[in-house]
């Protein structure tokens, strides 16, 4: 198997960066051009320290490690599938049910099952292999945007909630895994790794004190940031609406050189106070800037040597590339890698592209992959569904790497290092093009998701049950919901979701505005617990917005999509819409609207489980 490159220690006069970069793209070129032989390699390798572990067993694998047998007696399985094995070993148990190695935690996927968090295994060793990939990323980029290894990074990175299960394994989101692990925090110099943003800042829990710090450090060095980012699109905007809310406390610091009394963690301050130094003529610059309520291309403004904005602006992320484009006067939008809590899988190796021409290549030591046709149906959501179960002929459709098809799209199905075997990401890609032998794939949308704001993922079935128990406040005064749609507005931030109601009212009691607010937190309370978290927690949601449209509305809705071509007998009203004219069209008939009042209830970790805070 291809040789991964090697990280180097501590920056002496033996580092070469050229070298270095020279080494990751022989490793990248190595497992694209025999990347079939490499995934049977990864396949009998994750098969033979497993062949003990309990679940291969319970399929007879009996320690067989051929990709044959194993795809004739290892089933496609979905979460549900594995959720009662996830269990007993959240619950304490310690023997190798789907692992050899111990699993060192439990990462919680933005996916849901029951409402709650999807709890993916992982083992020590998966840090060295997320690691790894981090590792390709910026000398695939120095070939497009050479000299980055002469500036700064600014990005803002945050830690979420943590949990620990009965058992004592702490459930906890990737990214927070990974900044909390030493190969973040104790990483090798290297000058692509140099962030305006101090770890501390990072890792702080309190989410205002760690915007406000990193915001701070990035416009002290300002000078010094040749690129910004953020792990999501609406992160990084999340971080431009705080800059316009807060400037002049931001400037009062900069200019005296002291840090806002708000920030109370001790390491963050002491931190902070590393980096800022009293600078009258910069906060008057920023001042200046900023004091112009005209936000167009303030990134370029402030952080004048900035060459690209590196966020995830694909899939359901796409709808925040407008304001992306406005804030950065147009700066590249680049997307660097692709990567889920179940698995890190590829990079983008021609990152300066366009966002709607965005593939990723599959780095085929990572996992063992394997790709379910999905034949699209002709929706008007941003949703594909596909199948919750496969039957035997459909597990038989599955076809390895190697053999995709161009243009076609697949299901991602992965085994990995980690205890998964022949699991359903939920991923719906499409066949790009070729890396030497190494297909590239267009990330298309998670099957069955019709909303996200952020990182949650809302599905039809679950907002059709929202709505269901919403609608009961509207009983006592004889009315009933006669349609609905949704949408999720991202010109407001953080973006909210939005439900245009049509109503059918037979009583004579008028419906009072609070009716309508309860219904809204009552949606709220319904839904999954990553969008509660990105509601409370996270503050990256806002509050959610029934809209009454006027009667007949949704009769439009329909006339409009048959003119477009839809089937009079086929139509169904959408669940889920996004083309703007149809948005535009309910927003004329709207007739008033109300939001949720308050925030729902949500706590860190499943509701079975105690918080260890």
């Amino acid at each position: 198997m291809p040789e991964a490159p090697k990280k180097t220690v501590n920056g002496g006069t033996d580092y070469s960066l050229t070298e270095k970069n020279k080494r990751t793209l022989q490793f990248i070129e190595d497992v694209t051009t025999n990347p079939d032989e490499v995934q049977k390699r990864v396949l009998a390798e994750i098969l033979s320290r497993s062949a003990g572990v309990e679940y291969l067993g319970r399929h007879g694998l009996n320690g067989h490690t051929d990709r044959d047998t194993f795809k004739k007696l290892v089933p496609v399985i979905k979460y549900e599938d594995i959720q009662p094995d996830i269990t007993r070993i959240a619950n304490g148990d310690k023997s190798p049910i789907l692992c050899s190695h111990p699993i060192s935690e439990f990462l919680t996927s933005s996916g849901t099952s029951g409402g709650e968090r999807k709890l993916m295994p992982t083992i020590e060793e998966e840090l060295g292999r997320r690691s790894l990939l981090y590792s390709l990323l910026m000398p695939v980029m120095n070939q497009f945007v050479p000299g980055l290894d002469k500036g700064k990074g600014m990005y803002f990175l945050f830690i979420k909630s943590e949990a620990k299960t009965p058992g004592g394994l702490v459930a906890r989101p990737v990214l927070t895994s990974f900044y909390k692990s030493n190969h973040f925090k104790e990483r090798p110099y290297d000058p692509y790794t140099n962030y305006t943003s101090p770890n501390e800042t990072i890792l702080c829990p309190d989410s205002y004190q760690s915007m406000y710090s990193q915001m701070l450090c990035g416009l002290c060095q300002n000078k010094d940031v040749l690129r910004v980012g953020a792990v999501f699109a609406s992160g990084f905007i999340r971080a431009i609406r705080f800059l316009e809310k807060h400037w002049p406390l931001l400037c009062s610091d900069i200019r005296n050189g002291s840090l806002n009394p708000q920030i109370t963690d001790p390491s963050v301050r002491e931190a902070v106070m590393r980096v800022l130094r009293p600078d009258p003529g910069l906060a008057d610059f920023i001042e200046s800037e900023c004091g112009r309520q005209i936000w167009q291309g303030i990134i370029t403004r402030l952080w004048p040597n900035t060459k690209y904005v590196d966020v995830i602006v694909t899939g359901t992320m796409s709808q925040y590339i407008p304001t992306l484009d406005y804030y950065s006067n147009g700066l590249p939008l680049v997307c660097t890698m692709y990567a889920s809590s179940e698995c890190y899988f590829g990079v983008n190796l021609n990152p300066l592209c366009k966002p709607s021409e965005v593939s990723y290549t599959l780095i085929p030591t990572m996992a063992y992959f394997e790709f379910l046709p999905v034949h699209r149906n002709n929706g008007v959501t941003n949703s594909i569904t596909v199948p919750k179960s496969l039957n035997e002929k459909e597990q038989q459709e599955l076809v390895d790497l190697v053999d995709v098809k161009l243009g076609q799209e697949y299901e991602l199905v992965v085994t990995t290092y980690a205890g998964l075997y022949r699991y359903r990401v939920g991923d719906v890609l499409r066949v790009a093009g070729f890396k030497n032998k190494a297909p590239q794939f267009n990330f298309i949308c998670r099957k069955n998701v019709v909303l996200s704001i952020d990182s949650d993922k809302t599905d039809e079935v679950e907002l059709q049950n929202a709505v269901r128990n919403a609608v009961n406040h509207l009983m006592p005064f004889d009315a009933t919901l006669t349609e609905y749609t949704s949408y999720a507005d991202t010109s407001t931030i953080p973006g909210h979701y939005v439900l245009f109601w049509e109503l059918y009212v037979n009583g004579s009691t008028p419906i009072p505005p609070s009716i309508f607010e309860d219904c809204c937190l009552t949606i709220e309370e319904s839904l999954n617990s990553v969008y509660r978290q990105g509601r409370v927690s996270d503050k990256s949601i806002g509050p959610l917005e029934i809209k009454i449209v006027e009667n007949g509305t949704f009769d439009k809705l329909m006339d409009y999509a048959i003119s477009l071509g839809a089937s009079i007998n086929q139509y169904k009203t959408p669940r889920c819409v996004k083309f703007k004219p149809i948005v535009e069209l309910l927003n004329s008939r709207v007739v008033c609207s109300y939001f949720s009042p308050k925030c729902p209830k949500w706590a860190p970790g499943h509701n079975q489980w105690n918080n260890p805070n």
